[in-house]
């Protein structure tokens, strides 16, 4: 949440990071097996409208083993409001000055090019049917519908893929400088393997709960997620925190109350 929106909230509102997500650059381009890669600029470039060719120099000169087809560039978004939107708009608009001048992040932006299609479900089979088609996802999505995923230049210089070890090495790349109310953008994270397209998905709760027994029930499950269910994300090709977020989180949890006393027991 925003500062603006927390100061309209009837009391402080924490954000509890529980896993790790990415979102991967996806496209159909039949005959190439070996995933295209894309520098920062190119790709703003791309969503911006300004390259339209798949042949174009600039995507050539990045990928000089492809033979990459005189094919339009058909851009495809999401239609709805999503985090993945946000996630994608954020990194375009701290690599690129036009793409924060013109459009900017959000949940939902104005486009300037392309066709939306609703939910990762619904960009996904657009970008199937769809030849010269390129489009982001959630990692998951790519991976369940077999879709081919680029590899983006991260800060390092590095032509990176996403994948949970990536996804996870720029959280931890940006834990250092993470915020006490661990709100963070960790896109384009410092790091040789870190992926700079990732962030963390975040539950957001009352710090005092008005219930004590429904609040030390949230507060137990909380930290149960954190801990045990960690163990459920890396199979939904999710990223697990690393230590050095999770110690952080434990302690945002251990400063839940009701009626002024803490709800999680021990140290």
């Amino acid at each position: 949440m925003t500062d603006e929106m927390l100061k309209k909230m009837p009391g402080e509102i924490l954000h509890i990071q529980t896993v790790l997500g990415a979102v991967s650059i996806t496209y159909n381009l039949p005959g190439i097996k070996d995933p295209v890669k894309f520098s920062p600029d190119v790709l703003a470039d791309i969503f911006l409208g300004r390259i339209t060719k798949w042949d174009d120099p600039r995507i050539v000169a990045l990928n000089p083993g492809l033979r990459l087809p005189s094919k339009s560039i058909v851009v495809v978004h999401r239609s709805d409001g999503s985090g993945t939107t946000n996630m994608f708009t954020d990194y375009l608009s701290k690599i690129s000055p036009a793409w924060k001048e013109q459009v900017g992040m959000g949940t939902s932006v104005n486009w300037p090019v392309g066709v939306g299609a609703k939910g990762s479900e619904g960009v996904s089979r657009q970008l199937q049917s769809t030849a010269g088609a390129i489009g982001y996802v959630e990692l998951s999505y790519a991976l369940l519908n077999n879709l081919p995923y680029a590899l983006i230049q991260n800060r390092a210089g590095k032509f990176v893929a996403p994948s949970l070890e990536t996804t996870t090495a720029a959280a931890a790349g940006a834990a250092s400088s993470m915020p006490d109310d661990l709100r963070v953008s960790i896109v384009n994270a410092p790091g040789e393997n870190a992926y700079p397209i990732a962030g963390f998905t975040y539950i957001l709760v009352f710090k005092e709960q008005a219930d004590p027994d429904k609040g030390r029930a949230l507060a137990k499950f909380l930290w149960w997620a954190v801990h045990d269910g960690e163990r459920m994300a890396p199979p939904l090709a999710y990223g697990p925190l690393p230590p050095e977020v999770l110690s952080k989180v434990e302690q945002k949890l251990k400063s839940m109350t009701a009626q002024g006393q803490p709800l999680l027991a021990g140290p």
